[in-house]
């Protein structure tokens, strides 16, 4: 092969290996850094970028698209001296590339070391149950100091979020005690306060029930009365429109004596003081009756002073007693109708006290049986 050829060869190749070398594509979210013989040069944008050919070389290649980071677990001592392991989740953004590469050797871990040693002086000012209730307030004080000390890395922290606290087994037995104790308290308040609502209401309704059934009886009473009352009113109006005279009245009341003592219940009775008022007056209509029905005759003659005051044990009363003609026959028997409706009314009151008074002892034989039973 001849020289010439061979040159030819070597020269294209080298002008291959410049323009490869010269020309660099970054890609969308990526920055490079570029170093000239060991200093940094420029940062390239994503697109197409040329390169001095030997002189420059790219040093880093850095994402600054917003990344998170997961640490582990790390035990934190709190206020109360208890032992939690605690896994934070971070949220960052490489904002200036130079720095991020030339600041700091790796952000990484100096984000987590800083993260840990501002977490436990958060938490050590806690108690534990202040560190579990107050997780919001943890996270704002992380973000702030990370965020302040990560600016001239050229790294802004977005968030920080505490994914697990995790405390030792035996105060996680104890919390579950505690939590069962105040589930147990508000289970027996609530029963508590159902009872108290339900007696409440119960009571409540008790009290409605009695007092519907007080205006029901009043109003029944009420009714019952003005119904006795409009009964009573037209019975005297109807005595009055008809011109009832004395007679009628005594007969109706003679009439309806018997029917006091008629209720099982009755032990007392009073026998009113017109009884014999009334026997009278019906005496004195029959005999009024008869007489106006006898024939017309003359007078009966005057019968002498012995006569009148001589009673039925004297021994000349008998044989001074007149005799009875026609005419004095319906006197007689008016007398005696007034005299047998009294003795009948005062047989049925004698009855009724003897029923009351056997009711109450059955021991008592009654009237007209022996106490053998015949």
């Amino acid at each position: 092969m001849e020289p010439v050829v061979v040159l030819a060869l070597v020269a294209a190749l080298v002008v291959v290996f410049l323009v490869a070398s010269s020309v660099r594509i970054v890609p969308q979210a990526r920055r490079y850094n570029v170093e000239r013989f060991g200093r940094y040069r420029r940062t390239l944008q994503p697109g197409l970028n040329l390169l001095l050919p030997v002189a420059d070389r790219i040093n880093t290649k850095l994402d600054v698209r917003e990344q998170v980071y997961s640490s582990d677990p790390r035990p934190v001592i709190t206020e109360d001296n208890l032992v939690v392991n605690i896994d934070t989740v971070l949220y960052y953004q490489i904002t200036d590339p130079r720095a991020a590469a030339y600041e700091v050797a790796d952000y990484l871990q100096a984000i987590d070391q800083l993260t840990v040693t501002t977490l436990r002086n958060v938490i050590g000012s806690m108690d534990l149950e202040e560190t579990l209730t107050s997780r919001e307030e943890i996270n704002s004080r992380l973000r702030a100091v990370l965020d302040d000390a990560t600016g001239k890395w050229g790294i802004r922290v977005n968030r920080v979020e505490i994914k697990a606290i995790d405390p030792p087994h035996t105060i996680k037995e104890a919390m579950e005690k505690q939590m069962r104790a105040e589930r147990d308290k508000r289970a027996a308040i609530l029963h508590a306060e159902g009872e108290r609502q339900a007696k409440i209401l119960t009571a409540e309704g008790t009290k409605q029930k009695d007092i519907l059934e007080a205006q029901g009886t009043q109003q029944a009473m009420i009714l019952r009365a003005d119904g006795e009352a409009k009964a009573v009113d037209l019975v005297f109006q109807a005595v009055h429109r008809n011109n009832a005279d004395a007679k009628i009245l005594a007969y109706k009341y003679l009439e309806t004596l018997p029917h006091l003592a008629n209720s099982d219940n009755n032990t007392f009775w009073v026998i009113p003081g017109e009884l014999t008022e009334a026997i009278r007056t019906v005496t004195t209509a029959f005999g009024d009756q008869s007489t106006a029905g006898a024939p017309a005759g003359p007078p009966p003659p005057a019968q002498p002073e012995e006569a009148a005051t001589a009673g039925p044990g004297d021994a000349s009363y008998e044989s001074r007693t007149p005799e009875l003609g026609a005419g004095s026959t319906a006197s007689l028997d008016a007398a005696a109708a007034a005299d047998e409706a009294g003795r009948q009314a005062a047989a049925a009151v004698s009855d009724a006290k003897a029923e009351a008074e056997a009711a109450k002892s059955p021991q008592t034989p009654r009237r007209g049986q022996t106490p053998g039973g015949s």
